[in-house]
């Protein structure tokens, strides 16, 4: 029996040609858009054709040609050891790139007439172990320029974060000229030299840096302002916002200090990923009334300081606002500022006035014990209506937060400051604290985990010792309708959202007072 000749597999016979005319294609393709974008490198730019509507069709094979025609970087040569004439070998030591900079800029503002302040970031070893120095240089607009024309001072700098730096720490360079610079409306640059000083990373190599801190254009100054009374009586400088935030709790927070600082203040926030959108919802009613200011400054996450940068951010606060604040406090969004029965605000600190600054007593607050008569109501109460029991165990160091007259400070802390022109005053006999809900700001659920019966003297929970202590409940309702007032005023010419306009019944809502 013969044997069955195979069947040719003419599928696969057949797709050869085919896969070689694919190729061919293929290739032609990318040969004549390689050649378009050779020969549109040529065209003017004004053609409206450019090499970018090519290469933004095929990302990838942009990103291959930028490969192949960026140069590689360059490479550092091997310094070799040396054995010298009396035997002795002579080790080398290769230096490559830098560590940090020299310096970051984050703000410059006048002082007054004849003086700055730069605010930013530097090398904290550099500032710690070393002597780095910094020279100042104002060259006025117009004129035959050169250092003939220009005003030089050494510049004093001040290192305001206690040493809670990381690989960056808070420097401001203080800029104090013999005379009075640029108040003949001519203009000018300030123009700042930082060294390393000859103690830096490399004390064989003495690096200089020149930079324009600040540009002035021609009658841009007014010295009146600097004398003038100031637009706020007070003004809120936060600390960096970071975290995924409660709106429900900066809306509280904001409600109830708005009320507490009236109608001539100003709330600052520095968002460093902390302003998502629900909490801009919130502020953006606000903002849109000029009560608030919002300011990104994500970008400082780049530069590894303490937490957040919250120094630099309170020190640029502090001197981009000097001279439009009689006071201006510095306290968190988990902190609420509480003033004793029959005081005011506005005569406790007239009171205060021949302090520079003043600091604040802490109550710390338990943030999970509720009272059991609120069990069942607290979806439409706000925090500091639920949270009412303090720590009171002993022997704890807690910190404070303060308020300061801007003018008479240089920098500041977070805490306080320690670069103030003037006298601190830190009793204040309990005319004026805060509360400090810790572990809240950023919970969405209720913060009530255990309900308790004591209504008086201590408790024990959780190896802490707290007792009832909830003076600021009783003002919730005065801020509910110190916010319908605010918001209320002038609506006609701004649309308020429903979900956060502060009419009393809206306010009480489930909707809005639902935890988030």
């Amino acid at each position: 029996m013969a044997k069955e000749k195979p069947k040719e597999d003419k599928s696969s016979f057949d797709a050869v040609p085919w896969s070689c005319t694919d190729m061919k294609l293929l290739l032609i393709s990318l040969l004549s858009l390689c050649s378009l974008a050779t020969i549109f490198q040529f065209f003017p730019s004004t053609s409206g054709f450019s090499t970018t509507v090519i290469t933004s069709c095929f990302p990838k094979l942009a990103s291959v040609s930028h490969n192949l025609s960026s140069s590689p970087p360059d490479v550092h040569p091997l310094g070799e050891e040396q054995l010298g004439s009396d035997s002795v070998v002579r080790r080398a030591f290769n230096p490559v790139g830098s560590a940090a900079y020299l310096f970051v800029q984050m703000g410059a503002y006048r002082g007054g007439s004849n003086n700055f302040a730069i605010v930013g970031l530097a090398s904290k070893p550099l500032h710690v172990f070393a002597k780095p120095q910094f020279w100042c240089e104002w060259q006025p607009h117009g004129g035959p320029g050169g250092d003939s024309n220009s005003t030089f001072a050494s510049g004093y700098r001040i290192l305001p974060d206690w040493g809670y730096g990381r690989v960056y720490t808070v420097v401001v360079v203080n800029c104090t000229f013999p005379v009075d610079v640029g108040l003949d409306g001519s203009g000018g640059q300030l123009v700042v030299h930082a060294t390393t000083g000859g103690g830096g990373g490399d004390r064989a190599v003495q690096t200089e840096e020149r930079f324009v801190a600040v540009e002035e254009a021609p009658g841009s100054v007014n010295a009146s302002a600097f004398s003038a009374p100031p637009k706020y009586d007070y003004l809120y400088c936060g600390s960096s916002l970071y975290g995924d935030l409660s709106p429900q709790r900066i809306r509280e927070w904001m409600a109830y200090h708005a009320r507490l600082f009236g109608e001539r203040s100003h709330f600052v926030f520095h968002d460093a990923g902390g302003v998502h959108p629900g909490v801009m919802e919130v502020l953006r009613p606000w903002v849109e009334k000029g009560i608030v200011t919002v300011q990104d400054i994500r970008e400082q996450e780049r530069f590894d300081g303490y937490y957040h940068n919250q120094f630099l951010v309170v020190n640029d606060c502090l001197h981009r606002y000097k001279f439009m604040a009689k006071w201006i406090f510095f306290f968190d969004v988990d902190e609420f500022i509480y003033l004793a029965p029959k005081t005011n605000l506005d005569s406790l600190l007239a009171s205060l006035s021949p302090y520079t600054q003043f600091t604040m007593e802490q109550m710390p607050m338990s943030s999970k014990l509720c009272r059991s008569t609120d069990h069942g109501k607290t979806a439409r109460m706000w925090g500091i209506e639920k949270m009412v029991y303090r720590d009171v165990k002993r022997g704890v160091r807690r910190d404070r937060k303060f308020a300061i007259q801007p003018r008479s400070a240089f920098a500041t802390g977070v805490h306080m400051s320690q670069n103030v022109a003037g006298r601190s005053l830190h009793k204040t006999d309990g005319r004026i604290k805060y509360f400090h809900y810790h572990g809240t700001i950023a919970a969405r659920r209720d913060p009530c985990e255990e309900f308790v019966n004591a209504t008086g003297g201590h408790l024990r929970r959780d190896a802490l010792r707290s007792r009832r202590d909830p003076p600021p409940r009783r003002r919730r309702g005065e801020e509910v309708r110190a916010q319908d007032d605010r918001l209320e005023a002038g609506a006609h010419q701004t649309v308020i959202p429903p979900t956060v306009h502060a009419r009393f019944t809206i306010f009480f809502s489930d909707s809005f007072l639902r935890p988030q």
